[in-house]
Order: C-alpha cells, then structure tokens, then sequence
C-alpha cells in the first residue's frame, strides 16, 4: 500500500473514517482509523492509540506517542495490545515531540481504561 501525507496519514485507495477522542483537559483529538494490518512508513511522527471496537464503543487499550513504524509494531505493545484484544490503530501526525508528549498525557488521563491497572497495557498517566 502506498502512503501519503497531508494533514493526516492516509491511504491512498482509502480515506480512513475519523474518530475524535476526550482527554482530562476536555480537549477533543481527531484520530484517523486504520485495521491492525496496518504498516505504517518511516519517518512518519505521531500520535497512536491501540483501539478496540465494541459496539457503539472505542476503548483505548495503549496510547502512545512516536516514530509510527517503529512504535505502533513494538513488540511489547503490540503483544499486550493483542492479548486485550486491540482491533484498530488510531493515527493522528503531529511533527511537535512537546505536543505529542503533551497530547499522548492528557489522552492516558483522559481515557484511565488505558492503563494496566485498568486492563489496558499504559504502565502510567504520563506515558512514561
């Protein structure tokens, strides 16, 4: 599959369906959904949720921030992800690291299910 960019990662044969996501600060991120097959280009910063669909439902089960190839096929993610049954990869580009990390904290505080102690796979609020 061939790769392109504007405002957001799309695929070329497909324009992907768009979520939006709270975090704690009442702040409303626009995400673009792709399946779990995906395989993200180089070179390509953002941020990242392993979702899960349910009905009527997204849960976040892993959000993150990074290099797109390399952190949405980590593998200690990806296999903890996989084992809370994630279906979909949110993408939002975003070139900033301080606006990454500060969107990737405020989306761990706004969705807590997330976290591991919640059944989710975040060690921590701050994503560290």
């Amino acid at each position: 599959m061939k790769f392109t960019l504007s405002n957001q990662l799309k695929l070329t044969m497909t324009i992907p369906e768009t979520v939006t996501w709270k975090g704690k600060s009442g702040k409303i991120y626009s995400y673009s959904v792709y399946p779990k097959s995906t395989k993200f280009p180089e070179d390509y910063d953002g941020n990242y949720i392993f979702a899960k669909k349910l009905p009527g439902l997204w849960l976040a089960v892993y959000i993150g921030q990074g290099d797109l190839k390399t952190r949405t096929q980590d593998e200690t993610h990806l296999d903890c992800a996989n084992q809370k049954g994630f279906t979909h990869y949110h993408v939002k580009v975003n070139t900033s690291e301080t606006d990454r990390l500060n969107e990737e904290e405020d989306m761990i505080k706004g969705n807590p299910e997330c976290l591991y102690t919640n059944g989710g796979c975040n060690k921590t609020s701050t994503g560290q």
